[in-house]
C-alpha cells in the first residue's frame, strides 16, 4: 500500500490563551454594571433638578453599559495566524497567481507626488515574479505633474527593482530605504556600496525634476516632447471636468521599455484618471476603484487585487506571499475574500501623541474580530480576490481555480489599442443601469465606503483574515495636528453611523448572515459617534452640580460605592494593561486615554450633527482628505510631542470650553474645602467621585491650558477660541452658581 502523504496547511491559527483569565473579569465587571443600573434605579436625590441630573446619570451609564457589552465581541475570542511562505513556494512557485496593485491618489496639493510615486516604487519592487504583477496608479485629480512623476518613477524602476532584490533591501520605499541607511552605517559589501551611491543619486535627481515641477506647477517641455500622454492634457479642463486619461506606461506588449537594466521585466505599470463630468457625481475613492477594477480587467485581470492608499507604502517586501498562503490553503483558502492587514504609522512619536496607531483596535479589536469571521476592509493594505471583490457569492461547491490562466482578451491587440479599448471602462456614463456601486465593486453613497463593501462581502458568504507580520507590512504618514486627527475621526464615525442608519445595517442586513460576534463588532464602530451624548453629559453635569452641592455617586461609606469603584479601577487597569501587552508605554496610554475623550467630545459630535442633517436633506456627502504635509515648525513641535492647535474650529471650541468649565468647577471645589469650618467637610465626603471626576478632566486637560494661557508658539490655541470658551465657560459657570 502507498503511504498518505500528510496534509500540510499553508496557514495555522492559533486562539487567545488570554480568554481564560478574561472572561470570569468581563462577567464580574458586568456583574458591577448591572448593581449600578439597580442603585441608580432605587435610589434618587431630593429636589426636583437633582431628579433629572439623575435620570441623566442613569441613562448615560446605561448606554456605558450597553456599549461595553457590544466591545466584549473583540475581546472574547482572539485568534493568531500564522502563514508557511516556504511551503507556498514548494507546492505553488510555479502557479502563482496574477497580482493587480491599486495606489489611489486625489490631490497633489495635499498628497505631493514624491510620496506617491515612492509607494508606487515600493509595490513594484515586491518579492514576486514581475511578469505577474501590474500596478495601477488612479490620479482622481487628474494632475498632469503627478502622470509626469510616475513617467519618472517608470525609468528610475529599471534601476530601483533590480537593486532592492539583488541586495535583498528593506522597506523597498527609495525615500524610506535612504532615510534608513543615513541613521546607520553604510552596507559594508563594497559593491552593494558602489550601486547604493550611484542609485541614490539617479533617486535625488529624479526628486528634483518633480519638485522642480510640481514648484512651478508645469511640465518640463523636454519631457512633454518626449512622451505622447501629455497631449492628453490639451483639451483638459478642470479636475471635474475631462475626459479618461489612460496611459500604459510599462508593458510587455512594448519590451524596448518593459525591462530593468539586468533584462528582466518589469512589472506592468498603467495611469488612469478616470472620466469626470460636473454633472456626474464620482462617488470618490469608491468611484475610482470600481473604474480600476473594470480596467484592470482588460489589461492584466490578475486574480488577487491589493488595493494600497497612496502614503500607504510597502514595509515588507514578502507581504504578497503572507496573503496568498491564507488564500491558496487547500482546505480553508476557498473561503477567505480578503487579507486584512493592520495600517501602520512611521511618523507616530514615541508616546503617539495623537493615539493615531489605534493599538488596541489594530492588537486585540481586530484579532478578536477575526475570531468571530473576520475583520473589518478598511481600505487599504487589504489583498482581495477579484471574484469576491465583484460581487461573487460565495457557495461550498466553490473552489479557487488557481492553475487557469487570467483572462487575456486583448493579446492581439497593440497597446495603443488596448488603451483605447480600456478607457471607456472608466467613464463617467458606463456603471448608469449596472450594478456597479450596488451589488458589485466598492458600495457607493458612505464616507466609508471600505467597511460596508467589507460586511457586504461577508454577508455573501464570504470568510476574511487578519495578519500582523513580524515586520510591518505597510508604513504610511499619520496625522500631526489635533484639528486633522479630529476630522479624520469624524468622517470615520459619521460614515459608519450613516452605515448603521442604511439598509446595509449590521443590526439587520447582518443578521443570520454574519455571527452575532461579528455583528456586536460591527455595532460597536457604527455607534462611535452617538457615544458623545454620554460622554458630554458625564463631561458637564456632575463637574457644575458640584457648585450646587448635589451629590450624584453614593457617599465612600455608602456599599453602593463598591459597583463604582470596581468599575473605575478594573476597567482603567484593564485597559492600561492591554495596553502595555500591546507594546504601548504609560504616556502613550495616558495620550491614547485624551484622544478618546477629545474626539467622543468633539469628532463625534459634529458626526451626529452632520448625519441628522443629511437624514433631513440639509448636507452632502463630503470626502475630505487628510493632509499628508506639514511646516517645518509644527513638525519640531510634534516630534517633541507638543500638541498642536492651530487654526479656529468649532471642534477645537467646545474642547477648550469643556476644559476651561471644569477647572472653574474645580477651583471652586478647593476654594470651599479650603475655607471650611472644622465639621462642615460631610458634603464633599459624599461628592468624592464627582471631585475625583473633575480632577481627571482637569489633569487629561493640560496641554489646552498651556494652548490657551501659556504658550507663545504658532501652534497654541487662537485667541480667538480662547475667548469664546471663556467666555462660554463663564456664563454656564455662572447660571450654575447662582441657580
Amino acid at each position: 500500500m502507498g503511504s498518505v502523504v500528510e496534509y500540510s496547511p499553508l496557514f495555522e491559527t492559533r486562539r487567545g490563551r488570554g480568554s481564560l483569565i478574561y472572561r470570569p473579569f468581563a462577567i464580574s465587571l458586568f456583574v458591577a454594571i448591572c448593581f449600578i443600573w439597580f442603585y441608580r434605579i432605587s435610589h434618587s436625590t431630593k429636589g426636583e433638578d437633582g431628579k433629572w441630573a439623575w435620570l441623566g446619570m442613569f441613562a448615560a451609564e446605561l448606554w456605558f453599559g450597553f456599549y461595553w457589552l457590544l466591545t466584549q465581541a473583540f475581546r472574547w475570542n482572539l485568534v493568531f495566524r500564522h502563514p508557511f511562505k516556504d511551503r507556498l513556494s514548494q507546492r505553488y512557485e510555479k502557479k502563482l497567481p496574477g497580482l493587480d496593485i491599486f495606489v489611489c491618489t486625489a490631490d497633489p496639493d495635499i498628497e505631493p507626488p514624491v510620496m506617491v510615486i515612492n509607494t508606487v516604487l515600493s509595490v513594484m519592487a515586491y518579492e514576486y515574479p514581475t511578469e505577474k504583477m501590474s500596478v495601477y496608479l488612479s490620479d482622481d485629480a487628474g494632475s498632469e505633474i503627478t502622470f509626469y512623476a510616475l513617467l519618472e518613477a517608470s525609468n528610475f524602476a529599471k534601476y530601483w527593482v533590480p537593486f532592492t532584490k539583488r541586495f535583498r533591501v528593506e522597506p523597498r520605499s527609495p525615500a524610506a530605504y535612504f532615510k534608513s541607511i543615513v541613521s546607520s552605517a553604510y552596507p559594508s559589501h563594497s559593491s552593494q556600496t558602489q550601486e547604493l551611491v550611484a542609485i541614490k543619486k539617479l533617486y535625488e535627481e529624479m526628486v528634483k525634476r518633480i519638485d522642480d515641477a510640481t514648484k512651478l506647477g508645469e511640465v518640463p517641455k523636454e519631457a512633454r516632447l518626449k512622451h505622447k500622454g501629455f497631449s492628453h492634457w490639451s483639451s483638459y479642463s478642470s479636475r471635474r471636468d475631462h475626459d479618461t486619461i489612460l496611459q500604459i506606461l510599462l508593458h510587455k506588449k512594448n519590451p524596448n521599455n518593459s525591462k530593468d537594466v539586468d533584462g528582466c521585466d518589469l512589472p506592468t505599470l498603467a495611469y488612469l484618471a478616470r472620466e469626470k463630468r460636473p454633472q456626474y457625481f464620482h462617488n470618490f475613492k469608491a468611484g475610482a476603484m470600481n473604474s480600476l477594477l473594470r480596467v484592470s480587467s482588460n489589461i492584466s485581470n490578475g486574480k488577487i487585487i491589493l488595493n494600497v492608499d497612496c502614503d500607504m507604502y510597502s514595509n515588507n517586501s514578502q507581504s504578497v506571499r503572507d496573503a496568498l498562503c491564507f488564500f491558496m490553503d487547500e482546505e480553508q483558502g476557498h473561503q477567505i475574500a480578503y487579507v486584512q492587514f493592520p495600517q501602520s504609522f512611521e511618523n507616530a512619536t514615541k508616546n503617539d501623541l495623537y493615539g493615531s496607531s489605534l493599538i488596541s483596535i489594530a492588537e486585540v479589536d481586530f484579532r478578536g474580530l477575526d475570531g468571530c469571521g473576520g475583520p473589518l476592509y478598511i481600505g487599504s493594505g487589504c489583498f482581495h480576490k477579484r471574484e469576491s471583490l465583484c460581487g461573487m457569492k460565495f457557495t461550498d461547491q466553490y473552489r479557487n481555480d488557481w492553475n487557469s490562466k487570467e483572462d487575456d482578451q486583448f493579446k492581439e491587440a497593440s497597446l495603443e489599442e488596448l488603451e483605447q479599448q480600456s478607457k471607456a471602462l472608466a467613464s463617467c456614463s458606463y456603471e448608469e443601469n449596472t450594478l456597479w456601486g450596488k451589488e458589485m465593486g466598492l458600495k457607493y453613497g458612505c464616507p466609508v465606503e471600505d467597511v460596508i463593501t467589507g460586511l457586504s462581502i461577508q454577508c455573501q458568504g464570504w470568510k476574511s483574515v487578519y495578519y500582523i507580520p513580524p515586520r510591518k507590512a505597510f508604513l504610511g504618514l499619520a496625522p500631526t495636528t489635533l484639528p486633522q486627527t479630529l476630522v479624520q475621526h469624524k468622517r470615520w464615525s459619521e460614515g459608519d453611523l450613516q452605515i448603521l442608519l442604511s439598509k446595509y445595517s449590521p443590526a439587520w442586513y447582518g443578521f443570520g448572515r454574519i455571527s452575532s460576534g461579528l455583528q456586536m463588532g460591527y455595532c460597536a464602530y457604527c455607534l462611535w459617534a452617538p457615544n458623545c451624548l454620554a460622554t458630554l453629559y458625564y463631561s458637564i453635569i456632575p463637574s457644575v452640580y458640584l457648585l450646587k452641592g448635589i451629590p450624584l455617586f453614593p457617599k465612600v461609606s455608602s456599599p453602593w460605592f463598591i459597583p463604582f469603584a470596581y468599575v473605575i479601577v478594573g476597567e482603567t487597569t484593564y485597559s492600561l494593561l492591554e495596553f502595555f501587552f500591546c507594546g504601548g508605554t504609560f504616556q502613550g496610554w495616558w495620550n491614547d486615554l485624551r484622544i478618546w475623550l477629545y474626539k467622543r467630545t468633539s469628532s463625534y459630535l459634529f458626526a451626529c450633527i452632520d448625519t441628522i442633517l443629511k437624514l433631513f436633506g440639509f448636507s452632502n456627502s463630503t470626502f475630505i482628505i487628510t493632509a499628508k504635509v506639514t511646516e517645518e515648525d509644527a513638525l519640531k513641535r510634534y516630534e517633541k510631542e507638543m500638541m498642536e492647535f492651530g487654526a479656529s474650529s468649532p471642534m477645537l471650541t467646545i474642547l477648550a470650553t469643556l476644559a476651561v468649565l471644569n477647572l472653574f468647577c474645580f477651583l471652586s471645589v478647593l476654594k470651599d474645602a479650603l475655607i471650611l469650618r472644622e465639621g462642615d467637610h460631610g458634603v464633599y465626603e459624599t461628592m468624592v467621585l464627582q471631585v475625583l471626576l473633575c480632577g481627571f478632566l482637569v489633569l487629561i486637560n493640560l496641554p489646552i491650558y498651556q494652548g490657551l494661557f501659556l504658550r507663545k508658539d504658532s501652534g497654541r490655541l487662537p485667541s480667538s477660541v480662547a475667548i469664546k470658551s471663556i467666555i462660554l465657560a463663564v456664563g454656564v459657570f455662572i447660571s450654575y452658581s447662582l441657580s
